[in-house]
């Protein structure tokens, strides 16, 4: 693993109102926020931080559940460090969208289908309207968004999700597929051939109980807990280069592309360059990548 990061997903939660029958986390409203503390949090972002990293992403579960996400957006922007809040747009409290709506603030979700039903048939739960209603509150209140349509089935209206959301004013939108990972997995299990090829390439994530892996999907390869060593400290240890030197021997092994596997869930610049912006890589006008994720 490279100890020269430059983004970190922060799953501060496992709690969501939803349980999307492809959820790579198995979030739900029966998760918890995990032994972390809201200082572990802040000193894993002071870490990060000095390690050079420009992004990091609150994820989960859902991270509008925390009820210290605000306060830790605030602490991360307080160290120069933009903030991406993946979120399934059900619930947003009206003092959240004031914190949101600062600057190097932005937000990325999922969205499934046009068909209602279809939609909660993903999300277990009737959240089309809603979560349309707030991306249309977002834009409106000029808060950068990204959007993703993950494809499960044939036969999906996942082509009429990304012409809704073009009408809808979003800009950035990316398609991905099926990731057999958590309650993604149908056949097999979740291994390397599920990743993208760029875990741990300047990016790691944290969990709630406070384990870094080299990203979300890999989470049954921890190098270390934030809880008991510092963040460089771990980067830097036997078992980073172990993990390390296996995933780059598996990824060698593979017939390279840019854009299959994709990665996820966050496609920006401390992602896959070449999925992102929109348009612009080898992914083409459908570039970017989202995750199985509870939206």
């Amino acid at each position: 693993m490279d100890n020269g990061i430059s983004f970190v997903w922060l799953e501060i939660t496992g709690k969501c109102q939803l349980e999307c029958t492809h959820c790579y986390a198995e979030s739900g409203p029966s998760g918890d926020h995990g032994v972390m503390q809201v200082h572990d949090w802040q000193r894993a972002i002071d870490q990060s931080a000095a390690l050079g990293v420009r992004m990091v992403q609150f994820i989960g579960g859902e991270p509008t559940r925390h009820p210290a996400l605000p306060v830790l957006i605030n602490h991360a922007l307080g160290r120069g460090v933009e903030v991406e809040v993946f979120t399934n747009m059900v619930s947003i409290h009206p003092v959240l969208w004031d914190v949101l709506a600062q600057p190097g603030v932005r937000l990325a979700t999922s969205y499934y289908s046009t068909d209602p039903g279809e939609h909660a048939a993903i999300t277990r739960r009737r959240t089309y309207e809603r979560t349309k209603a707030n991306i249309v509150e977002a834009l409106r209140r000029s808060i950068p968004l990204r959007a993703g349509v993950v494809n499960l089935w044939e036969g999906q209206r996942s082509g009429q999700a990304v012409a809704e959301l073009r009408e809808l004013g979003v800009t950035e939108i990316g398609n991905d597929r099926l990731r057999q990972v958590g309650r993604g997995v149908r056949t097999g299990a979740a291994g390397l051939d599920q990743l993208c090829g760029h875990c741990g390439d300047g990016k790691i994530a944290i969990s709630p109980t406070g384990q870094v892996w080299p990203c979300v999907f890999s989470r049954w390869m921890p190098v270390g807990n934030v809880r008991d060593q510092a963040l460089a400290d771990i980067l830097a240890g036997p078992r980073a280069g172990e993990v390390g030197e296996k995933l780059r021997t598996a990824f060698a092994a593979r017939p390279w592309s840019a854009c299959d596997p994709q990665c996820g869930p966050n496609c920006g610049p401390a992602c896959n360059p070449s999925c992102w912006p929109q348009g612009t890589g080898p992914c083409g006008p459908n570039g970017g990548c989202m995750p199985n994720y509870d939206a």
